[in-house]
């Protein structure tokens, strides 16, 4: 019996990190799930006291999703923070509501990862067609 209740137990702790993968324009409707998104940061905006805010989804005010890094984390971006725009990043963490718009707060490294675009021989990223 305690095997099975430990079993049990371990296996509601592994449900419970598990995250979802979703489309940003969904976001709305996981709001409070922790989930996983892969997208391309469409503008960045680093505000006075150094927190970071990177829009998924489209420009200010247009976007679908606010993924918020504090000053303490900004070690994180591989270079400047507004190197990042345009890059895609895969973001996990849970979905909260702020100020409208639905929002992932990053407390640590491992929900965040900037995947480097590629770039033409003249450092320029590719153009379609």
């Amino acid at each position: 019996m305690k095997q099975t209740l430990t079993l049990f137990l371990l296996l509601i702790g592994i449900a419970s990190f598990a995250q979802t993968k979703i489309a940003t324009t969904d976001a709305w409707k996981h709001i409070g799930d922790s989930v996983l998104i892969q997208d391309q940061v469409y503008s960045v905006k680093v505000l006075d006291n150094g927190m970071t805010m990177l829009n998924l989804g489209g420009n200010f005010p247009n976007h679908l999703l606010v993924v918020m890094i504090p000053a303490k984390l900004n070690a994180l971006f591989p270079g400047k923070p507004d190197d990042v725009n345009g890059n895609i990043i895969t973001i996990t963490g849970k979905l909260i509501n702020y100020n409208g718009k639905p929002e992932i707060i990053v407390s640590n490294q491992l929900q965040i990862e900037f995947i480097p675009l590629v770039k033409d021989s003249k450092g320029k990223r590719p153009t379609g067609g």
